[in-house]
């Protein structure tokens, strides 16, 4: 059930990084609450569209906060099976590997393990997400002209996690069994991308059969 799994909350997996709070009361709130209660109707190609009279800055940046949250939630169940010695490198399958670089700290892509990886991306998620003069949380304070291009980036970066988590440990979220739970996640993420044309299909690639074969089932 897909409701109960948005809303319960009292899962028992740690998240990996601290979880990103909408402030209640807000209109962002508003705005989860609505894609909550849409999710929980099963449909999640009409749950993905933007609210009529909503600001689509708002709803992609209400989302991507809420997408940070479930895949922090996700990669913290299985830190366990992600170690130096497991995982060497940041990769999605044999033909994909993924060197870091965030344009700032790090401005040449560097190797390292997917747990370092990891811990560079989302950190570097939340430094965007924290960010007010990206992701203003007060009401009438405007997203800045660049904010499609971040929110493109960091979707296009948690996407890698799922790509890691669906290749490299898939076996761990079965006995786990989050597999439900992943496979709902993903969908939720894929079919929000694809409305607003967020991910270049050439970064999908590394699911691409995955992504065919969940989202056949609703066109």
């Amino acid at each position: 059930n897909i409701s109960s799994f948005f809303c319960s909350g009292s899962r028992s997996s740690k998240t990996f990084k601290p979880k990103k709070n909408i402030p209640e009361g807000s209109h962002q709130y508003e705005l989860l609450k609505h894609a909550e209660a849409t999710l929980g109707s099963g449909n999640l190609r009409m749950a993905v569209m933007l609210p009529d009279g909503e600001d689509l800055n708002e709803w992609v940046a209400v989302n991507t906060v809420d997408f940070f949250n479930q895949i922090n939630m996700l990669y913290g169940t299985i830190t366990d099976f992600c170690t130096e010695e497991s995982c060497p490198v940041m990769s999605a399958g044999p033909k994909y590997e993924y060197h870091w670089a965030d344009g700032t700290n790090i401005k040449k892509p560097i190797k390292c393990s997917a747990p370092k990886y990891i811990d560079y991306l989302m950190t570097w998620v939340q430094d965007q997400l924290d960010d007010e003069t990206l992701f203003p949380s007060k009401i009438g304070v405007p997203f800045p002209k660049n904010f499609m291009s971040v929110a493109k980036t960091i979707l296009k970066r948690l996407f890698r996690v799922y790509a890691h988590i669906y290749h490299q440990h898939f076996d761990p979220v079965i006995q786990l069994q989050e597999e439900a739970h992943l496979n709902t996640s993903f969908k939720h993420f894929i079919f929000f991308v694809q409305e607003f044309n967020l991910i270049d299909r050439r970064e999908l690639a590394p699911l691409q059969e995955l992504i065919e074969k969940l989202t056949s089932k609703d066109r």
